[in-house]
């Protein structure tokens, strides 16, 4: 390695041929965005990143005489960096099925149901999805379940589309954002090298006052808006305290967990317990479920076992009687994470030869001579998120583009990895969903029949949010020298 830095700081990469690889990336994405839409993320964008991996290869080796050897390592050593993160996932595909099976997420849901009101419909309905997303780690999941709920009860309400829309995507997005079960949370922490709960923490220095002026907003219009009554809402509760046994006792889960996590235990041995937690309670509060997933009708020792296993690593199915509590209540486990960990993968191999080139250090220097301060540094990486997720339609990558991009320009400027790992979520993750040709804002549009450009302007969380990084920046709230 050492001499590879030494080759690429006597013949650094133009910056305008390390543009290239981004470039191919690009216009692959635009076409895998154009034929899968939401399922880009399920096999074309992987293929994506190694065809533009291939390209930077060739051109490190074309032009610079970079040797395979030292590419191949950078590769392995991005690969090494993110398994942790790997492991997380997987932890939180565990999670996902056995808190759903056991009934502590349709707890939270049913007990969620019973605030709403007509007057306070929108607000109530940004905390609930807020709280749904933040238990399942999952916008997409929270907006085509418990969203599509929602929207029909809102519509039915009399509410403008648009503002149902707005306050189910800003309250999914808020969830998503600080929730320990989010793959774009892990994957912010891991590609910046932040320990996840460090990450978390500091996120809420943005998104909890972004969060404030959402709900403000949202229970303001709703007390002006026309509506009407609807009971709705009841029927879906009915249905979730039909399928499920629905105790407070099941609080006790996310309760412990968040016990774990205020005694900053490491996020993989908090995550396991999280999923300890969980297998006992589905024993204890749901043995009838347990017993449906493992396709028998009696539960005993072997079923039981094998039933919850099952809710760990793989799909699990309950009909409740209603198709949107249907789609909520069913689970992917370990094995829906593998098309994440599959992206992370090929974006590590896709981020190790742009660094082992030398490409990456090229593009840096670019951001180096405008980036001064800690308000600079912010705002240029809240534009690059943007600027990616304009640009290649799929928040993961603009994640680990702008991730990848900015972390030597920190360390250079002595501001703190956690500084740019929130930056980075408070653009790349929230902003996707508002961009219409993103697989985000394509997915939500399509998911809640509501065209982008119809939700946008009431999406105010999303909005507020980057401005908000923006704020705090130029205020320095917390805002330190890298040690």
């Amino acid at each position: 390695m050492y001499m590879h830095e030494q080759q690429t700081a006597e013949r650094l990469p133009s910056p305008w041929v390390s543009l290239i690889p981004l470039a191919v990336l690009t216009g692959l994405l635009y076409v895998v965005i154009r034929c899968f839409g939401g399922d880009a993320i399920n096999g074309g964008s992987q293929i994506a990143l190694l065809s533009a991996t291939s390209v930077c290869v060739m051109l490190a080796i074309g032009l610079y005489r970079c040797r395979w050897s030292v590419l191949e390592e950078s590769i392995i050593d991005n690969i090494r960096a993110s398994a942790s993160a790997i492991l997380i996932l997987l932890l939180i595909g565990a999670i996902a099925g056995t808190w759903m099976i056991s009934g502590v997420v349709p707890t939270l849901i049913y007990y969620g149901l019973q605030i709403l009101h007509p007057s306070f419909f929108l607000v109530a309905s940004c905390l609930i999805c807020a709280v749904v997303s933040l238990m399942t780690g999952s916008s997409w999941t929270t907006i085509a379940t418990i969203g599509v709920a929602l929207m029909g009860i809102g519509e039915a309400m009399g509410f403008p589309e648009g503002w149902v829309a707005g306050a189910i995507i800003s309250g999914a997005y808020f969830g998503d954002k600080i929730s320990l079960l989010s793959d774009t949370t892990v994957l912010a922490s891991s590609t910046v090298g932040v320990p996840i709960f460090t990450h978390i923490r500091y996120m809420l220095y943005t998104t909890v006052p972004s969060m404030l002026v959402a709900l403000g907003v949202f229970t303001v219009a709703g007390l002006m808006l026309r509506h009407g009554a609807d009971s709705q809402t009841m029927l879906y509760a009915e249905a979730l305290r039909t399928t499920f046994r629905i105790t407070p006792w099941l609080l006790l889960v996310p309760l412990a967990t968040g016990l774990l996590i205020a005694r900053k235990l490491p996020a993989i041995v908090t995550l396991f317990l999280a999923v300890v937690f969980a297998c006992v309670a589905m024993l204890a509060a749901q043995p009838e479920l347990v017993a449906r997933v493992a396709g028998v009708d009696a539960l005993d020792f072997l079923s039981g076992f094998r039933g919850v296993l099952m809710s760990c690593f793989g799909p699990t199915s309950l009909e409740t009687g209603t198709p949107q509590l249907d789609e909520l209540v069913a689970t992917r486990g370990m094995a829906g994470m593998l098309n994440t960990v599959w992206l992370i993968i090929c974006a590590m191999c896709f981020g190790g030869v742009m660094t082992g080139s030398g490409m990456l250090r090229s593009l840096t220097a670019i951001f180096l001579r405008f980036v001064r301060r800690a308000f600079s540094a912010v705002a240029s990486t809240v534009g690059a998120g943007i600027f990616f997720n304009l640009c290649t339609a799929d928040q993961y990558i603009s994640i680990i583009l702008s991730g990848r991009l900015f972390r030597d320009l920190y360390a250079q400027r002595g501001l703190e990895e956690r500084l740019l790992s929130r930056s980075v979520e408070d653009s790349a993750t929230v902003c996707s969903v508002l961009i219409p040709w993103n697989s985000c804002g394509m997915t939500q549009a399509t998911v809640l029949g509501v065209s982008t450009f119809t939700y946008m302007p009431y999406c105010i969380f999303n909005i507020v949010s980057p401005l908000m990084s923006l704020l705090v920046a130029a205020v320095g709230w917390k805002i330190k020298s890298a040690k």
